[in-house]
């Protein structure tokens, strides 16, 4: 018999019911962590309010051997829902979602050094009548600042389960999944529906927590918390967006310095390869296609993980360590001189990495409106995809020197590229917000988590994540398009009487040259033109479609050097400002398109973002083309 036992009825066998159990609590109270512990996926955890977007599952087996489903919901402040996060788990737990089955238990997850804030959910779900077991995590947390919580007492106020947890230590649900053990099998019960919640009023409700708070905890030996004191310099008016200004371009600065050496090493690696099949290969179209398309397109895409992976560590470092909502609030000022909430803040720093996420992070604000314009201006910030190819146009135009005696040059015009696009997704949104006819805005209301050091398990999961999802693009979508580029710029062949490298004369060569009609003004030559075409599937593409481009245009010895050299040999800084304009306001991807279809409902609003991001990178492109071109470069 297997791990599971089966029931015979009428010569069917059914497996029987396993429980399900929904994970429920605040933002920011460790319940994801926690999720991973008991399940071992492994999830994004972030620390601050709203990252889980959708519900997750996972399995597990407790200490008796009974196998549990169990369930992530969205972090909620209360089941009276006022976002889209808090109506997925209102609709969860009440059993609303349509091939989701109300949850068998709730395990209620509550940070132990803000249960005042916390304990408002708790009160909501019980009035439901389902089993319910108090997850009570950060007691480590709550011990070094000195506050005691009587967790007997607690169990008793509350009449349900509480067990002490630390998400983020190894062993750390233990005592959890023995009180999960104590409460299976669960028992029949009939959940009273949501309308449950609204017998008590929001007032009694908090009256009830201040008298649980009053019985149970002593907070008079609180030494206060290094937060607070930390806070006071953060938040200052003065010296808070000074501090966030700098770190911010010391994270660009570092992108260049620390990734050299390693980028080194992987453009000598894929240039040694390649080597090798130049010299061991017979001529022909495999050996075009494995050197010039797919080691020549994707190797000159691949030397780029290194800086993908430097920028993504600090983005994760201060997200963890609870850094950015407090960035969240120092930029809420100037978000609502553009009609923004502060709260668009996060939505947009996840667009750095991809505006995928991004679009999906703005379901946790409030205001439609404001969710419509976040998610409309949420491309315009430099995604990681952008970064290959700012990367190759800096190197190769930009010398590497140090201006000022300690800053390098390369690093300020990458701090300037991505402060272009933030400035212009300000002026977007001032634009669209009065478009809309909307002149105020909103405060913002948001939860500041302690500060901690960032979990180092977190962080290197997340970074692993990030390059296996950028392996995988390398793998997939970029070698596809490379072999497809390859064909297309090698066939049908040149004539006996050409002139021009064959490229010159294949598909993509009068593809290239019909389109350099309409690119001229701004200083696009063919081969760019050609790169432009894959870069709508990935903006990363671009890049390698110049490395595949530039590699057939070439004829002997120049089939050897690297991109860099080639591009410089080839373009004008004229031209390679055009191109880097270009890409601040670049059209987006049709991955991002497609989410934002699904964001919106329909057709009309990714249209209308693909035509005015278009619109800006011609007239970005064409200003700064000639504007270099009247300065003499």
């Amino acid at each position: 018999m297997g791990a599971v036992e089966t029931i015979v009825d009428a010569g069917v066998h059914k497996p029987p019911h396993q429980p399900q159990i929904a994970l429920l609590g605040n933002p920011n109270c460790g319940k994801t962590a926690l999720f991973n512990r008991l399940t071992g996926a492994r999830q994004k955890v972030a620390n601050y309010a709203g990252v889980t977007i959708e519900r997750k599952e996972g399995h597990f087996t407790s200490p008796a051997g009974t196998p549990v489903r169990l369930l992530d919901l969205p972090g909620a402040y209360s089941l009276s829902a006022t976002t889209p996060d808090e109506a997925i788990t209102r609709d969860v737990v009440g059993g609303l979602r349509k091939g989701d089955p109300r949850p068998d238990a709730i395990i209620c997850v509550v940070d132990a050094t803000n249960l005042r804030l916390n304990l408002r959910l708790v009160l909501e779900v019980k009035r439901l009548g389902l089993p319910m077991l108090l997850a009570l995590n950060m007691t480590d947390v709550a011990r070094k600042r000195g506050m005691l919580i009587d967790t007997a007492r607690l169990s008793q106020e509350l009449g349900m389960p509480v067990v002490e947890t630390v998400a983020v230590q190894h062993d750390g649900e233990k005592a959890l999944l023995n009180a999960i053990d104590a409460m299976l099998p669960l028992p029949a019960v009939e959940a009273k529906p949501l309308a449950a919640i609204d017998a008590v009023s929001v007032e009694e409700t908090q009256r009830e927590v201040r008298r649980i708070l009053a019985a149970v905890s002593n907070d008079s030996s609180d030494t206060g918390n290094l937060t607070e004191k930390i806070d006071d310099v953060v938040l200052h008016p003065v010296f808070g967006p000074l501090i966030l200004a700098v770190l911010m371009f010391l994270i660009f600065q570092a992108v260049f310095a620390w990734a050299a050496t390693p980028m080194e090493m992987i453009t000598d690696g894929v240039g040694h390869l390649g080597a090798l099949l130049t010299a061991n290969m017979p001529d022909g179209h495999l050996k075009s296609l494995l050197v010039e398309g797919i080691i020549g397109g994707v190797g000159s895409v691949l030397v780029f993980l290194p800086q993908i992976l430097i920028l993504f560590f600090f983005i994760l470092s201060l997200e963890d360590c609870g850094y950015l909502p407090r960035a969240a609030f120092l930029l809420d000022r100037l978000m609502g001189g553009v009609g923004l909430s502060g709260r668009a803040f996060i939505p947009l720093l996840s667009s750095f990495a991809c505006a995928i996420p991004g679009v999906m992070a703005a379901r946790t604000i409030q205001n439609p409106r404001d969710r419509l314009v976040t998610i409309m201006i949420a491309p315009l910030m430099t995604c990681s995809a952008r970064l290959p190819v700012y990367a190759l146009i800096i190197a190769a135009f930009i010398p590497q020197r140090e201006v000022w005696g300690y800053l390098s040059l390369q690093g300020l015009v990458l701090f300037v590229l991505y402060f272009a696009g933030i400035i212009s997704a300000m002026a977007v949104a001032w634009v669209m917000k009065r478009g809309m006819g909307v002149r105020g805005n909103q405060p913002l209301m948001l939860e500041l988590p302690a500060y901690h050091w960032p979990h180092l398990r977190n962080l290197a999961v997340s970074l692993w994540e990030r390059a296996k999802i950028f392996l995988t693009r390398v793998g997939t979508i970029i070698l596809s398009l490379m072999i497809i580029l390859w064909f297309l710029s090698t066939f049908p062949g040149a004539p006996d009487n050409a002139i021009h490298p064959p490229i010159y004369y294949s598909l993509a060569g009068i593809l290239g040259r019909g389109l350099e009609v309409i690119f001229a003004p701004i200083g696009f030559n063919w081969q760019i033109c050609i790169a432009l075409v894959p870069g709508m599937a990935a903006r990363e593409v671009a890049v390698g479609a110049l490395g595949t481009v530039y590699a057939l245009s070439q004829t002997g010895d120049a089939l050897a050097t690297t991109l860099e050299p080639l591009i410089a040999h080839s373009w004008s800084m004229a031209t390679a400002l055009s191109l880097l304009a270009w890409y601040v306001f670049a059209p987006q991807c049709l991955s991002t398109l497609s989410v934002v279809k699904r964001e919106t409902g329909g057709w009309r609003y990714p249209l209308l973002m693909a035509g005015y991001m278009f619109a800006l990178a011609y007239a970005a492109s064409f200003i700064t083309y000639r504007v270099a071109l009247m300065l003499g470069a």
